[in-house]
């Protein structure tokens, strides 16, 4: 297996994440900052934070296929989101667990940071997503 996840006990829980990746790859994929548009730069999901954190997974996921990875390759996921607050939790996770099964998004996640932000691309943009995976 090219990554091992795990969580060290006496690390902060419940998390739906693991704390730490080990990846035994030589390949390294980086995944850009994702955002929620289409491939002619039509905005999608204008104001939903929930269908944009989708939508970012969903671009994310194609990237790391067009390398012939998948979410299992994936050592650290970094989302960046706008004007961050606990009140929002809820419509992020939604996105999350709306795209689980599709994406086939481990359970819990590897290593994942959600970083505030006051602005991304564009005032729509509420969300951005980068990836980094190892592959053999």
């Amino acid at each position: 297996m090219t990554v091992q996840l795990l969580s060290p006990e006496g690390l902060f829980q419940p998390v739906p994440y693991h704390h730490v990746a080990i990846g035994t790859g030589s390949r390294q994929v980086h995944v850009a900052g994702q955002i929620a548009r289409d491939g002619d730069s039509n905005r999608l999901a204008t104001g939903d934070l929930t269908g944009q954190v989708e939508i970012v997974l969903r671009h994310t996921a194609s990237g790391l296929a067009a390398a012939g990875a998948t979410f299992d390759d994936v050592v650290r996921l970094r989302f960046f989101a706008v004007g961050w607050k606990p009140e929002k939790a809820d419509a992020f996770m939604k996105g999350i667990e709306n795209v689980t099964e599709e994406l086939r998004l481990p359970t819990p996640l590897p290593p994942v940071s959600l970083i505030g932000v006051d602005y991304l691309w564009e005032p729509d943009v509420l969300v951005e997503l980068e990836a980094f995976a190892v592959l053999d």
